[in-house]
C-alpha cells in the first residue's frame, strides 16, 4: 500500500474522511463510526476536528470549549486512520478509572487478541476483529453531563494544559 497524503483541508464530512483512507480500511471505518452513532449519548454532536471524525460536547451545551484552545469544543471521542490501525480515542475512558477497568476486562473477554491501548487511544489493527458491540457500550456508558463533570473536576489549573 502506497501512502498517500491526506489533504485535511478539504475534508468537512465524516464521510470525506472516511473516502480518503485506503479501501481496505474504509468499510471498517463506516462500521466503526455508525456503532458509535448509533449508542452516542444525545447532547454529543459528531464533526470533523483536527482532521479526524471527533465527536464533542458542542459550546450549545458547554460554552467554555476545550481548555486548550476554547474556540474548539470540548473533545470526548475521535475516529482516525494511522498508518498501521484505526484509532479510536475516548477521553472518558482516561479520565475514568472504573469505565478503563470495565473496558479492559469486556474486551478480554471477548478473546480476540491482545487489547493495544495507550491512555486514551485503542488501537484497532485487525480490521475485521473490531469489537462493534464493546464500543457500542462503551458509548453508552457516558453522558454528555457526566463527562462534562468528570472534564471539569479532572481540568487543568490556569490557563494551558502543561505537557
Amino acid at each position: 500500500m502506497k501512502d498517500e497524503k491526506i489533504n485535511i483541508e478539504k475534508i468537512t464530512t465524516p464521510e470525506d474522511y472516511i473516502n480518503q483512507q485506503p479501501l481496505e480500511r474504509q468499510t471498517a471505518l463506516r462500521e466503526l463510526r455508525q456503532a458509535i452513532l448509533n449508542n452516542l449519548p444525545q447532547g454529543f454532536k459528531e464533526v470533523i476536528q483536527y482532521g479526524m471524525i471527533g465527536y464533542v460536547v458542542p459550546h450549545e451545551i458547554f460554552p467554555d470549549g476545550y481548555h486548550v484552545n476554547p474556540k474548539e469544543p470540548l473533545p470526548f471521542m475521535a475516529l482516525a486512520n494511522q498508518k498501521g490501525y484505526i484509532a479510536l480515542y475516548h477521553s472518558g475512558i482516561y479520565a475514568d478509572k472504573l469505565l478503563m477497568e470495565w473496558f479492559v476486562k469486556s474486551y478480554e473477554a471477548l478473546n480476540i487478541g491482545k487489547l493495544d491501548m495507550g491512555k486514551s487511544c485503542i488501537r484497532l489493527k485487525k480490521v475485521n476483529q473490531i469489537p462493534l458491540e464493546l464500543i457500542g457500550e462503551l458509548c453508552k456508558k457516558m453522558s454528555v453531563e457526566d463527562y462534562i463533570s468528570i472534564y471539569i473536576k479532572n481540568k487543568p489549573s490556569g490557563k494551558r494544559a502543561r505537557n
